[in-house]
């Protein structure tokens, strides 16, 4: 059979040389006689991977020794509750702009852990279909995070946004991580769920600025500890291997695509094949964000009515694309073109939209 064009949100496309050599190795990694699931995290050839996929992540980001990389079970979720619980210090208080779904959540964890929370700026207002410019922090602020990309909603962060020294900059990335150029040593702290650009669902990596550890909490539960995974190299407790594994086969692909500058060219290309098919439209289909903050991982939009836009995505899957439905909270159409996904599902999509407008417009 052949491959569909797969514009689901997460998990999400992986680049098909990468499903290619870990279907090679799956039943007798190199030579050894055993999957890499079936290897032990104490052994030395499992070392040399995890090894090796954390030297890749720095590479790729231009990091040096004064980072960590950890690789965490929980995904992007945990990680909302590590956060605050690591480091909303006492007497000072967690900010956040919240851009959507995945922005509330982190708030509403931070909360849950009984840390004060300030939301530096919103966009809700406008149903998320923008970016703030400003936000205004509160007084003695433990860290701004931020939500990069809006994987319901359709949004992206454009610049590395600036923020005093004095305050830690704190990124999920999980929807457009490793999707383009960023300078991360702006950043303090950036998570990311894997199962979007990265590998498959079942770990989120974690890069840590080891300045950031001297200004924590102590005395936490041990798996909720940064300075656990950092102090045992993410192994305190049996990783998720082979989704570190996989992760490490992504990154080789992207470092042989030629690093994150021809990423992010791919991806605006084919993020404009699909944007270009909204906008000659004449409203046919209608993108749900201002146009300066669209994302180029997940593009929103609406068809005339519910009845279309089921006709559209029952239609575009007869078709060979799948994931094409938006978010149950939201409604309408989305497609995710996250790194994996090749350019000529794009234009396939793209094709797709102008045909299907010629017979229902």
């Amino acid at each position: 059979m052949e491959r569909v064009h797969n514009f689901n949100a997460g998990p999400a496309v992986l680049p098909e040389e990468v499903l290619r050599e870990a279907q090679a190795d799956l039943f007798n990694y190199k030579g050894m006689g055993l999957s890499v699931m079936e290897m032990s995290h104490r052994s030395k050839e499992y070392q040399a991977i995890i090894d090796e996929t954390n030297a890749a992540v720095k590479r790729i980001y231009g990091l040096d020794e004064n980072y960590e990389v950890l690789f965490l079970h929980g995904g992007a979720s945990l990680q909302f509750l590590m956060v605050p619980m690591n480091f909303a210090t006492q007497g000072k208080i967690a900010n956040y702009i919240n851009t959507g779904q995945w922005s509330k959540k982190a708030i509403s964890e931070a909360k849950k852990a009984g840390k004060p929370v300030h939301v530096a700026a919103t966009s809700e207002d406008r149903n998320f279909s923008y970016i703030p410019k400003t936000w205004i922090f509160s007084e003695h602020p433990a860290y701004l995070h931020i939500t990069t990309n809006n994987t319901i909603f359709g949004t992206e962060w454009k610049i590395d946004p600036d923020v005093p020294k004095s305050v830690p900059l704190i990124a999920d990335m999980s929807s457009n991580f490793m999707s383009k150029p960023i300078d991360a040593r702006k950043y303090d702290l950036i998570y990311a769920g894997a199962q979007k650009n990265v590998g498959p669902a079942g770990c989120a990596v974690v890069i840590l600025k080891k300045s950031l550890l001297e200004q924590m909490n102590t005395n936490l539960p041990t798996m909720l500890d940064y300075n656990t995974h950092v102090n045992n190299g993410s192994m305190y407790n049996t990783p998720p291997t082979f989704t570190i594994y996989m992760i490490g086969l992504v990154l080789k692909w992207i470092e042989d695509f030629g690093g994150l500058k021809m990423i992010e060219q791919n991806n605006i290309a084919k993020a404009k094949y699909i944007y270009d098919a909204i906008d000659a439209s004449n409203g046919f289909y209608k993108g749900t964000v201002d146009k300066e903050d669209r994302s180029l991982m997940n593009i929103t939009f609406r068809l005339p009515s519910e009845d279309l836009e089921n006709q559209f995505i029952s239609e575009a899957k007869k078709n060979g694309m799948i994931g094409l439905k938006g978010h149950r909270d939201v409604g309408g159409c989305r497609a995710s073109t996250y790194n994996a996904l090749p350019l000529p599902a794009a234009h396939a999509l793209s094709q797709f939209m102008v045909d299907f407008q010629q017979k229902n417009g």
